[in-house]
């Protein structure tokens, strides 16, 4: 064996697990089928592709050479709602699948909410599709350990994200691990080096507190890494192919800013909020002047969606706006999915919530106005704002 041999085998670029693809449909852009095609011989894998550029069809097409493969039934794994958008798009590409809300596998292709995994058998499936698996992360620790631990037991394995990893690496490391490649803690271990002091020399910081950074040569061999079982696209040309039919418009963003209408307690005038106590304090003291706001910019919209971040101002902005529909977390699963699937087609005209409820996976291209409160997620805020096509204000 040669020296360069010797650091080829030391480079954690894993083989091929999958087999050459059967079906690549002609609905399918060019570009799709490329990534289908290397997913599909990869056998498990991540494609992290921006919103709008069809991941629904690339893993329903990647669900079917799985299920033909195997001879076994494929789970496709979805955010609340979501189920029922998949289903959908799955009869418009003529591509069998049915929504199993209790471990039943009705469809060769049988797509089920990450909230009713436990109803499910993995060793009666070939495969399992996590859509929007970003919002894994997201989950308590049970439920995230629950996804990852299903699809330990399954040969076949496809995770799909528009936000892979926006802030830090945290989500790579789980991606990773729920494939079967480098567990969390073995992904550390070999790229990163705990840094104490907070510096992130080298390379962006990992994970918050306590910082962790590359080592000094980590750098590229990481990112060889992470392409060996994933693929990552802002829009087609990422990848060598044409835009056409991708260029979306320019977002239009407006930000309101509304003064309080007293100042606190223990102060004779406003002042700057310092540290996220006086911002908490500052939040709560002018929540009904921006939830005022709030409805008077989406009230006469024909569909629209108020992003709130606390409870409360989910309740005020219901009583504000006429015909407002509020979907909250202490809600049901499936009153929570009955709402939003109301919403999709239609039915509601202002829907409000959280964005780690509803801002995952879900396509509300008849939506016409947005209205976001502050929030210190930008993944929550890009999943949001991306699922309206004229964008929000």
């Amino acid at each position: 064996m040669s020296y360069a041999e010797f650091l080829e085998l030391k480079t954690q670029l894993d083989g091929e697990h999958g087999f050459d693809p059967t079906i690549l449909p002609d609905f399918l852009f060019p570009f799709q089928m490329e990534l289908v095609g290397w997913s599909v011989s990869k056998g498990r894998a991540a494609l992290f592709a921006d919103c709008g550029l069809g991941k629904t069809p690339m893993q329903l097409v990647w669900a079917e050479n799985v299920r033909k493969r195997t001879g076994k039934p494929v789970l496709i794994l979805t955010p609340l709602a979501v189920s029922f958008q998949t289903e959908r798009e799955a009869e418009k590409f003529g591509i069998e699948a049915a929504t199993s809300r209790d471990g039943s596998l009705p469809a060769g292709i049988t797509i089920t909410n990450y909230e009713r995994l436990e109803h499910f058998d993995p060793s009666k499936l070939g495969g399992v599709v996590c859509d929007e698996s970003s919002c894994i992360k997201n989950f308590s620790g049970v439920r995230r350990s629950m996804v990852t631990d299903f699809m330990r037991k399954l040969p076949y394995r496809l995770l799909c994200t528009a936000t892979a990893a926006p802030n830090d690496y945290t989500e790579l490391g789980t991606s990773s691990e729920a494939l079967g490649y480098l567990g969390h803690m073995d992904m550390l271990s070999r790229f990163f080096v705990n840094d104490q002091t907070g510096n992130s020399v080298g390379g962006r910081a990992y994970g918050g507190s306590p910082q962790w950074r590359f080592k000094g040569h980590a750098s590229e061999p990481f990112w060889r890494w992470v392409s060996s079982w994933a693929r990552a696209m802002r829009q087609p040309s990422d990848l060598g192919f044409s835009d056409d039919g991708f260029e979306l418009p320019a977002l239009e963003h407006r930000q309101h800013v509304v003064e309080a209408r007293r100042p606190p307690d223990d102060k004779l005038f406003d002042v700057p909020a310092l540290g996220l106590r006086e911002e908490r304090e500052e939040i709560r003291r002018t929540l009904t002047e921006r939830c005022e706001k709030a409805a008077e910019l989406i009230t006469d919209a024909d569909s629209a969606v108020a992003w709130c971040q606390l409870n409360d101002e989910g309740d005020l902005l219901t009583k504000l706006i006429d015909g407002a529909v509020q979907v909250s977390g202490s809600d049901h699963p499936d009153a929570k999915e009955e709402k939003l699937i109301a919403f999709s087609k239609g039915e509601i005209r202002v829907l409000v919530t959280k964005p780690i409820i509803g801002a995952w996976g879900l396509n509300w291209q008849h939506c016409n106005r947005m209205v976001f409160f502050p929030s210190h997620s930008y993944e929550q805020y890009y999943q949001a704002v991306r699922r309206s096509w004229r964008f929000g204000q």
